[in-house]
């Protein structure tokens, strides 16, 4: 495949992927006698995660050319012209990382954001597969306003895309119980070692280690947190659920209820939508209610 066309058409990149990811489901399916009980591949919640995941790449092929023409709408008011040579490239990809960083953190503190991101996290295992579990609603989301500074400073929207794309491509490969550590690469890149303890619902574990590509940046902003005890996977408040029209949208319903309840001024309405998931329920009489979906 020719490289330019696939800049040209960058959306394709996790297809062209996707013979690497099933050779290494494969090989950890041979291994799964070696690995823990919540490392197994289970038909239905396998099934659950390819849904999830066609799903997801339908609604991004479907909203892609609204945000492909907000892209290039920014990209006409560019602070720079920026020529994609080796140099600018790293620049790019490290640039694209610290925005995912902050992306994911988003999508841990603001409820609005959680109830598209709490789908990739409501397995109560973890093996390659769960990489697939992801949202239709990330578009709804705002996943996309995140790279938006990039094109902005100057960056040719493909190739943004392309970095995106290939960031969420490389995170494929952390999610796993196959690999206990990576040595000297635990200090500057995310592993699967960091990567399970993000997915983890123990108390130390919940909002820790936010990195795509890098660890540097949760070393940087008090985020990090080592592999120390075993990880229980999952949320706080199961979802015990395989259908993936309810994964997908369990917590924007439970949302919806919580921002209906009578009687809430517009300020508490907004604070339901936009508060960190754990203080996201108010009850009519102004008292927080703790919520057990947060993770």
């Amino acid at each position: 495949m020719d490289f330019n066309w696939l800049i040209q058409h960058p959306e394709t990149l996790l297809l062209v992927l996707a013979p690497l990811f099933f050779i290494c489901i494969a090989l950890e399916w041979l291994l799964r006698k070696k690995l823990p009980d919540n490392a197994q591949y289970h038909v239905k919640e396998v099934l659950c995660n390819f849904s999830l995941a066609g799903m997801h790449q339908l609604a991004d092929l479907l909203t892609g050319l609204l945000i492909a023409n907000v892209y290039l709408w920014c990209f006409g008011w560019r602070l720079f012209d920026i020529e994609m040579t080796f140099l600018s490239f790293v620049i790019l990809l490290v640039a694209q990382d610290f925005c995912y960083y902050w992306f994911h953190r988003a999508s841990h503190r603001i409820r609005w954001m959680w109830a598209a991101h709490v789908v990739h996290h409501s397995s109560e295992n973890m093996n390659f597969s769960t990489a697939f579990r992801q949202s239709l609603m990330y578009p709804m989301a705002g996943m996309w306003l995140f790279w938006l500074p990039l094109v902005v400073i100057g960056f040719d929207p493909n190739w943004v895309v392309f970095v995106v794309l290939l960031n969420l491509g490389l995170q494929f490969f952390v999610h796993t119980q196959a690999v206990k550590t990576l040595g000297p690469l635990e200090w500057v890149f995310n592993t699967p070692s960091h990567h399970r303890v993000h997915h983890g619902r123990n108390p130390q574990y919940i909002d820790k280690n936010y990195a795509g590509v890098l660890i540097v940046w949760d070393k940087l902003f008090g985020t990090f947190e080592p592999e120390v005890d075993t990880v229980q996977y999952g949320i706080t408040k199961p979802l015990n659920s395989v259908n993936p029209i309810r994964v997908t949208f369990a917590e924007w319903q439970d949302m919806l209820d919580d921002w209906r309840q009578p009687r809430l001024t517009w300020r508490q309405k907004l604070s339901v939508l936009f508060s960190p998931p754990q203080t996201r329920s108010i009850k009519a009489n102004n008292e927080p209610q703790e919520n057990a979906s947060t993770d």
